[in-house]
């Protein structure tokens, strides 16, 4: 495939491994005990085609819960925590509803892989994840059906919103002026806390008034002493609320263009807002900040074969195929012939499938993580990536010093990055106005207020 097809496919923010077994159920926490009937499980929201349940929820905030306490962090009042569940959780459904409508689902084989990367990265066995889950009260099928639908989520989004960024050449030129001119140091990072009053498509004066009053009430009481995380899992609406606002450590131009400005202002435990941008209010505080050197980059010559499934063709069939080419390779058929032959890439399968040097980055995820993998002149197993599977072979690599050069692929990344979280957010919000979503108790929907049926909240 061209290589700006291939490139900056997943999100900046978060990858489908992180660390730490909750991995991405640490995003969900324990709900208020409902008080339910015994044998009754009433609906708790309806979303589109589907249900959320009121067992459902409690699961999903029970999981939450215990993350929170694993991590030494006092959890908001009982209310406010499932509001912010049941929030997550209605955003989950949308997504894997709008991903299973594309066609973007998840096989056997690429959870497999995924689980054991995850397995891996804690240094245990699938076993061993397996029975650690069971230790933290995690049934492993709810586990297996989350990691599933996390990974058709990331999809979704990277051809929903990622796919869809392109960077100019001015752009990267811009960034590169400014920050020669600045004589800043483009690895410097920032560490920020963020609090979103949302504000839906088409509000109104009032409504928008409204946000604004509640964010400067909140910093009001963050500059009278009240906790910054406890305020954001209890009154954010950003994604990242329930990990207290923490947008993780970031280079400025990382950073939302209106964060951008203020934040080289800044000192350490800062506060600033409301900030206003089209998804709503911002406050954002300044956690920490570092400093950080200019490293080597290291560029990787690279070659690979596509298989693209198709109406004839399974993800099955696909990754068969591979297979049966990677043996012929290894018993001597020349790569670049297959490649000419069989490769659905068709821009480098006429070079023999090569796609010549590659610089950290440029690639979508599960491909580069595979290449990095790989020693010089040695084969993958087939690896599957949001455009098929591909068999891939590095044929070399080369140490780079080349300032503007580094400079360059820092531009083009951060830039990219900074696209994407921008992006996300307003596609986010957009698709959860946009949603049939009726919550079913009063006390769960915004400000109390269940919303009108065929209506999404705020």
């Amino acid at each position: 495939m061209a290589r700006q097809h291939m490139g900056h496919h997943g999100t900046a923010s978060s990858s489908t491994l992180r660390s730490g077994l909750l991995l991405g159920l640490t995003l969900l926490l324990p709900l208020p005990s409902l008080s339910v009937a015994e044998g009754v499980d009433r609906i708790v929201a309806v979303v589109e085609d589907d249900v959320i349940l009121e067992r459902e929820l409690q699961k999903k905030i029970d999981i939450i819960r215990q993350g929170l306490s694993q991590s030494g962090t006092l959890p908001p009042s009982e209310l406010a925590l499932a509001r912010q569940v049941l929030d997550r959780l209605i955003l989950e459904k949308i997504q894997i509803s709008m991903a299973e409508k594309s066609g973007l689902r998840v096989d056997d084989e690429t959870l497999r892989q995924t689980i054991q990367q995850i397995a891996q990265k804690n240094s245990m066995t699938p076993e061993e994840l397996r029975s650690s889950l069971r230790n933290e009260g995690i049934e492993y099928p709810d586990f297996l059906e989350q990691i599933r639908g996390e990974l058709a989520q990331q999809r979704l989004r990277s051809s929903q919103v990622n796919s869809q960024i392109k960077i100019s050449d001015r752009e990267v030129q811009h960034w590169m002026e400014a920050r020669l001119k600045a004589g800043a140091n483009p690895n410097a990072e920032y560490l920020l806390g963020q609090i979103l009053i949302a504000t839906p498509q088409g509000a109104t004066p009032a409504t928008v008034q409204a946000a604004r009053d509640k964010a400067e009430k909140l910093i009001a009481d963050l500059r009278h002493g009240a906790d910054f995380r406890q305020v954001s899992m209890s009154s954010s609406d950003a994604s990242e609320a329930l990990k207290g606002g923490d947008l993780d450590w970031r280079k400025l131009s990382e950073l939302p263009t209106l964060f951008a400005e203020a934040v080289p202002k800044m000192k350490k435990g800062d506060i600033e807002g409301p900030i206003r941008s089209p998804s709503g209010f911002h406050i954002i505080k300044l956690m920490d900040q570092r400093g950080g050197d200019v490293e080597h980059i290291t560029k990787t010559r690279v070659r690979h074969i596509l298989l693209k499934p198709n109406e004839v063709m399974t993800n099955d069939d696909a990754r068969k195929k591979l297979e049966t080419i990677k043996t012929r390779i290894e018993a001597g058929d020349d790569f670049g012939e297959l490649a000419r032959g069989n490769s659905d890439d068709k821009g480098s399968a006429v070079k023999g499938g090569d796609l010549g040097f590659v610089t950290p980055g440029a690639l979508v995820p599960e491909f580069e993580q595979a290449m990095t993998d790989l020693k010089p002149n040695e084969l993958s197993e087939p690896v599957q990536s949001q455009f098929g599977w591909h068999l891939i072979q590095v044929l070399e690599r080369q140490e780079s010093d080349d300032t503007n050069e580094l400079l360059k692929k820092q531009a083009q990344d951060e830039i990219f990055k900074r696209k994407v979280d921008e992006e996300t957010e307003l596609w986010l919000r957009r698709i959860r106005d946009e949603a049939y979503v009726e919550i079913r108790v009063p006390e769960l929907a915004p400000d109390g207020v269940p919303a009108e049926p065929g209506q999404s909240g705020p």
